[in-house]
């Protein structure tokens, strides 16, 4: 009985592998032809129609007008204070001699539209091409908007006549038409009797086409019949009483009026005057397309203010602080420029990375002649990618625009066995309504164009976003507390944590500093709990017995606090490192998900090949209700320390998560980090955040590691503190510690410039502690060898600018391609020279090479 029992055993076990292997094989037969679906259009679609009206439309107030051409949907707008007239397409377009016909289609839309197939395989449509040249939109206009509704496809108006007619049904029209009417029908089309045909004439192929005509003759419309003749012949048929139902009875007669498989998209874009403002929206709710092809992105006026080739101005995009690219540089062999507004939404899976693009404020604008605007991204703005390029790449016109991710995708691993590549989008949309608002400028100053968008700041943010009285130059000492490093324990390789300040020597670093004479001072506190930099998920905040007690903590609070010192604990809320079920993690319910569905495990990437890093160990993206329980746990702990709150990711990252059960959008996650610094800040706790997104900013104390002169795109021609200008004064800000940037000199000249703080990073111990560990970031943090340097730039630093930190900057110019020119409202001048030689400025300053002159 046993050996019979092991046989069958051993019998079952062989067949469990070629059972397992087809059950595989089954799975994914059924994943891919899922995904490959049908190609049939969504039924119930709605098809616009134009109804041939011709008449302008006209939308008003008392400072702005905007007139509409229904027959193409393009439209002025006149700014009535300086009669400049913005136009919402080059008004020569159509005659470009750069552009092709296709992107001459593209000139002339106010949408651009790129859907995707389940390969990958991406197609764009354009709203002229493929909506208004069949007559595919509508426009509807209430008493404060216009909204064009959009049918794009590749496809012919269907108009309202038979395309075939059986000769009784064609006299029973002709009954009810004048004689005119019935000759200018009988024109365009040809009558067959089976009985009659004429010698060209191929008898099967007509009876292939229509059976019926066996049995009786039949009217079949011409191929002559287009354009204005149908449209004609449809108001002919209209008069006759001819309706859908007798075009489909109609259609029953050929066999060649199957339906075809065609995609078509509808979107609508409304346009509202409100106030000063053009605010132009896209409701999600209104798009409508079918499951095989979703929507990829939208460029709602993509040519809105486009330069052409004889103009003078220049695009204004948010790379760093703010950056010019003038009209028609001749930078053809330049890539065009492309950023993330927000940066990579990090619940999108990728295997390997380059460079990661950043937009950290949400403006682009154009100056023409003597005139400009901005505009500032609302609703949506987080699926934005702000892109830009120059006359010559395709067309005679510089432009910038706003695109728009609807339907983010990832591709999908389904094996071998099947050789396409096969992409998982999103399946339902978020209810939203991307918003954009045109703010006009009387004026071509990027300085006064910053000032306006402070003004939109301030009527946005009110009480939250204020002038500070400031009478110093902020200083961020980061303090570096612990780090994790692996050690023997018992011959087994363990994680522990690596202490290089105690809290009880970062105690005694402030209190040194500020006996030396340094002022206006906040200390981000990293690596104090939870492991150390590498944070464990804070799902409680531990102190690190390596780094002293609580009480000793609490002993660094109350001594802050006594000095006049703002100090900040800072904390990760939206990743773990290194943590476990005994930390309180559990990857498969606090891990966010991908498109895919799978945890969204991330990776740092590797500067060299780009792919993820060998021996550097994976992390989690969690789920955004982790997220505000982590930053619960952050801000209680810090209160309990008499400390402020440090966020390392909340107002600089920002992700979506894609569980399917509860999808939330990236705008309702950042929605969501708002309310939470809001609620911090409401709770008189100071915020303290890394880069300054313009939704975390004005509930921010100070930001630090802000990006000042961006990515250094070559197609750009000059960097500008566009942001600095409008948020100087309201709220503090540092660049990156210049003792570890990598570039002491350019990074202390960019602060001067751009009205920045000093920032350095400090930690007790000193490099050779850190050998055999991943912190290389850190070899410079020591305190010892960096003290004198650090009083020394500090002391000369506040002494000539101090004084301008309660102050707004009032001008900023740049002299030459080396020197700049940075005036505060007192008239203080910071010349800024980056230059390897002396320089005179017009006005007779001499600014000395490499360094930084104040003139008060």
């Amino acid at each position: 009985m046993k050996k019979d029992k092991s046989e069958l055993m051993g019998k079952l076990k062989s067949l469990a592998v070629p059972v397992i292997i087809t059950a595989v094989v089954l799975v994914a037969i059924v994943v891919i032809v899922n995904f490959k679906g049908t190609t049939e259009q969504t039924e119930g679609m709605t098809v616009y129609s134009y109804d041939g009206s011709e008449d302008s439309i006209i939308l008003e107030n008392d400072k702005l007008r905007l007139t509409m051409d229904p027959t193409t949907t393009q439209f002025t707008l006149e700014v009535k204070e300086t009669g400049k007239v913005w136009y919402s397409n080059p008004p020569e377009a159509e005659t470009d001699p750069v552009a092709v016909a296709s992107y001459k289609g593209r000139l002339q839309s106010t949408l651009l539209m790129t859907y995707s197939i389940a390969t990958g395989l991406q197609t764009t449509y354009d709203s002229f091409t493929y909506g208004v040249t069949n007559g595919m939109y509508n426009i509807e206009q209430g008493d404060d908007y216009v909204k064009v509704n959009y049918s794009l496809g590749n496809v012919e108006k269907e108009y309202l006549i038979p395309p075939v007619c059986t000769v009784a049904g064609m006299e029973q029209w002709f009954d009810k038409l004048e004689t005119n009417d019935s000759s200018f029908i009988k024109r365009y089309y040809k009558k067959y009797d089976i009985n009659k045909l004429g010698k060209d004439d191929d008898r099967d192929a007509l009876v292939a086409a229509y059976p019926s005509l066996e049995n009786e003759p039949l009217y079949v419309l011409r191929d002559t019949a287009k354009g204005a003749v149908t449209q004609k012949l449809e108001q002919i048929f209209e008069k006759a009483g001819y309706t859908a139902d007798d075009l489909a009875a109609d259609k029953q007669l050929s066999t060649q009026l199957a339906s075809k498989d065609t995609f078509v998209f509808d979107a609508s874009i409304i346009y509202k005057l409100d106030g000063g403002d053009l605010v132009v929206q896209m409701p999600l709710s209104d798009l409508e397309y079918s499951e095989a092809t979703p929507i990829y992105t939208l460029v709602p006026l993509p040519y809105f203010g486009a330069g052409g080739s004889e103009d003078e101005g220049y695009l204004l995009v948010p790379e760093g602080g703010g950056a010019l690219i003038n009209f028609n540089n001749n930078k053809l062999s330049q890539a065009s420029y492309y950023a993330n507004l927000y940066g990579w939404d990090m619940a999108l899976s990728r295997d390997a990375v380059v460079h990661d693009t950043r937009a950290y404020f949400n403006v682009f604008g154009i100056a023409n002649g003597d005139d400009s605007f901005i505009c500032m991204l609302e609703e949506g703005a987080p699926y934005v990618s702000v892109q830009a390029d120059i006359a010559g790449h395709g067309s005679s016109y510089n432009f910038v625009n706003s695109c728009y991710t609807i339907s983010p995708s990832e591709l999908y691993q389904v094996g071998d066995l099947n050789s396409q590549n096969v992409y998982k989008f999103l399946e339902t949309l978020p209810d939203e309504t991307l918003t954009q608002r045109y703010r006009f400028v009387d004026s071509s100053s990027y300085v006064d164009m910053a000032k306006t968008y402070q003004g939109y700041l301030k009527d946005q943010y009110g009480d939250y976003f204020t002038e500070n009285s400031d009478e110093a130059t902020p200083v961020v000492l980061e303090i570096v507390g612990a780090v994790d490093k692996v050690r023997q324990i018992l011959g087994v390789p363990v994680s522990r944590p690596l202490k290089l300040t105690k809290y009880s020597e970062a105690e005694d670093m402030i209190q040194q500093l500020a006996s030396e004479g340094m002022g206006n001072i906040s200390v981000k506190y990293t690596g104090w709990c939870n492991g150390g930099v590498n944070q464990k998920i804070l799902s409680k905040a531990k102190t690190i017995s390596a780094l002293g007690s609580k009480k000793d903590l609490q002993s660094l609070g109350t001594a802050a606090k006594e000095l006049g010192v703002d100090l900040y604990l800072e904390g990760v809320t939206h990743y773990e490192y290194d943590s476990g079920l005994s930390d309180g993690f559990f990857s498969f319910t606090d891990a966010a998900r991908f498109l895919s569905k799978e945890r969204a495990e991330l990776f740092v990437y590797s500067d060299v090949t780009y792919a993820a890093r060998e021996g550097v160990d994976s992390y989690y993206l969690l789920h955004p209700s982790v997220i505000e329980e982590n930053a619960e746990v952050l801000a209680k702990a810090a209160g309990q320390y008499s400390a402020n709150v440090a966020f390392r990711d909340m107002g600089k990252d920002l992700s979506s998560d894609y569980y399917l059960k509860n999808f939330v959008s990236r705008q309702q996650a950042m929605d969501s980090h708002a309310q939470i610094l809001r609620e911090i800040s409401d709770d008189n706790k100071k915020v303290m955040i890394n880069m300054g997104n313009d939704y975390a900013l004005p509930y921010a104390d100070i930001v630090t590691n802000m990006d000042l002169s961006g990515s250094g795109y070559t197609i750009i021609d000059e960097e500008i503190p566009f942001y600095q200008l409008a948020i100087h004064g309201y709220v503090n800000y540092v660049g990156a510690p210049l003792n570890t940037c990598g570039n002491e000199e350019k990074e202390l000249l960019e602060s001067a410039e751009y009205g920045a703080g000093l920032s350095f990073s400090l930690m007790r111990e000193t490099a050779f502690a850190l050998q055999k560990t991943l912190y290389t970031e850190y070899y410079a943090s020591d305190f010892a060898a960096w003290h004198d340097r650090m009083m020394e730039i500090y002391n000369r630093y506040n002494s000539e600018m101090g004084h301008v930190f309660d102050q707004q900057m009032t001008g900023h110019e740049k002299l030459d391609d080396n020197v700049s020119c940075t005036v505060y409202e007192d008239g203080t001048k910071v010349y800024v020279n980056y230059g390897f030689t002396d320089t005179v400025t017009s006005d007779g300053v001499k600014v000395p090479a490499r360094d930084y002159l104040v003139v008060r």
